[in-house]
């Protein structure tokens, strides 16, 4: 739901199916990737937590927002500057989220020393 409503909303998007194949995803389209999205609760071996903190740590430029509506704030495993929105959410309420961590994303890399390419 969230992926068609950002999409419908005029953003591109990235879906993946669980954490590892966010981090294939990430891997290959870092640079093209401003906001990551994840729910706590993920399939597989590694959770939306988990995948929040390997891609703050290679990925420090991506903001970050976990979602959940099971668990309240995970303060203490939370990536410092990582986002919290509480299920159930409205999807405008994701929305301007993702909006503000994209202008976030945009401040650093407006900020950001220009790299000589080539």
């Amino acid at each position: 739901m969230a992926v068609e409503f950002l999409s419908e909303a005029g953003l591109v998007t990235f879906e993946a199916d669980n954490a590892i194949q966010a981090l294939e995803l990430l891997n290959h389209c870092a640079a093209e990737i401003a906001v990551l999205f994840t729910d706590v609760r993920m399939p597989g071996s590694m959770d939306g937590l988990e995948l929040a903190r390997v891609a703050h740590m290679s990925w420090p430029w991506i903001r970050v927002i976990v979602t959940s509506g099971a668990f309240g704030k995970p303060s203490d495993t939370l990536p410092e500057d990582a986002d919290f929105l509480r299920k159930p959410w409205l999807p405008l309420d994701l929305l301007a989220h993702v909006l503000k961590a994209a202008t976030e994303f945009n401040a650093i890399q407006t900020a950001a020393p220009a790299r000589n390419v080539g």
